[in-house]
């Protein structure tokens, strides 16, 4: 199967870098190499990744001097040594054959870019059909107006460059607007297979806000646009370390 280039980008993360890494240790396709791109992270999180060089041969630790999603996603492409990319954020967590469904799905469809459906397992009924109709939700606009998870999403090099990469202008839904540009040129879909990713955000933020925010936020940006401006904010920088 094809090599790919996995990109995950860090901000004081050193309790959870390390699951995503062992998961990816564990991994049935082992044809990658693993960018850690940390936003320059006040606590161990780089130290932490080092930890697994052993494990992960091709490993690289990339300290940034700024924060950023976007950026640091950009940093971590342009670091990319392999054409398929996989950018996934620290709190992720995959299933030992992850990978090797993932590129089955992607070379049998023959597509560019793809977005994962997210896991509920392990979770209250309650997250269970919040994250229900979250993945048809991403399912049905992937057809018309794609809306992305930027914590697992495939591309490859050629996509990334030819559409610029993501924009960090875009205050919040800079994933959904990195498909929705992808898509307009190159074959992009949902493919069947899910990961895990820590409820930390939805705990914090709350449910039901969280899931009012990103509704506001998709239907400004269909009729309106992008988010260019703070009427919202990226917390990437600001979620409490709970666990």
């Amino acid at each position: 199967m094809t090599p790919l280039s996995i990109v995950i980008i860090t901000l004081n993360e050193e309790k959870r870098i390390g699951r995503l890494l062992e998961d990816l240790s564990k991994q049935s396709h082992q044809q990658y190499e693993v960018i850690v791109v940390d936003s320059n992270s006040d606590d161990n999180t780089c130290d932490v990744a080092r930890g697994f060089e052993q494990a992960l041969p091709s490993l690289t630790v990339h300290k940034m001097s700024q924060r950023g999603t976007s950026l640091g996603r950009n940093t971590g492409a342009q670091l990319a040594k392999h054409e398929r990319l996989l950018f996934l954020d620290a709190d992720v967590r995959l299933s030992p054959t992850f990978l090797t469904n993932a590129l089955y799905e992607l070379e049998s469809r023959k597509l560019d870019i793809a977005g994962a459906f997210i896991e509920a397992n392990d979770l209250s009924f309650g997250y269970k059909i919040g994250y229900a109709l979250f993945n048809a939700g991403l399912f049905t606009t992937s057809f018309f107006f794609p809306t992305a998870v930027g914590a697992c999403m495939f591309s490859t090099k050629r996509v990334h460059n030819e559409i610029g990469g993501f924009d960090p202008s875009i205050v919040l839904c800079d994933d959904c607007d990195y498909a929705n540009r992808a898509a307009k040129t190159w074959r992009y879909r949902i493919i069947p297979v899910r990961f895990w990713f820590d409820p930390r955000r939805l705990e914090q933020e709350g449910f039901i806000k969280m899931g009012l925010t990103y509704m506001k936020a998709n239907i400004h940006r269909f009729f309106m646009g992008e988010m260019r401006k703070k009427e919202m904010d990226d917390k990437f920088d600001r979620y409490n370390d709970a666990k």
